[in-house]
């Protein structure tokens, strides 16, 4: 199972979601929220430090963190967005920093919510 973890009350994740379920159009990725009882539960399931703030992408029993999850979910979108795989050959320190960088802003530049994304009809079968 491919399942995207993402910060549940981030205005920034929440939409970066919802463009990864218009570009994925043949449900191949799940989601839940890292503060949720299923994101917990595959958090501890596949070992991924328990104080994780971060995008995480889990692909069967391997687990990616920061800019290693986003790319690696990239490869799998439809139209000219997975050729943004092709920055893993940027060495992972640097492309982690311009991801905490990002990270570090998200709720002074996008907002937070006060509660968790809340899927359309259509989708919510995508969310555990």
């Amino acid at each position: 199972m491919k399942v995207i973890l993402f910060d549940g009350v981030c205005n920034f994740c929440s939409a970066s979601v919802r463009f990864i379920i218009e570009r994925d159009p043949h449900a191949y990725f799940r989601f839940a929220s890292l503060q949720s009882e299923a994101g917990q539960k595959l958090l501890r399931k596949h070992g991924v430090p328990e104080r994780i703030d971060s995008l995480v992408f889990i692909d069967g029993s391997a687990y990616y963190t920061k800019s290693s999850a986003a790319l690696n979910i990239c490869k799998h979108l439809r139209g000219w967005w997975k050729y943004f795989y092709i920055f893993v050959l940027i060495p992972r320190p640097l492309r982690d920093y311009v991801y905490d960088w990002v990270a570090k802003n998200r709720y002074k530049w996008f907002g937070k919510a006060n509660n968790c994304l809340i899927p359309t009809e259509e989708i919510r079968k995508r969310f555990l």
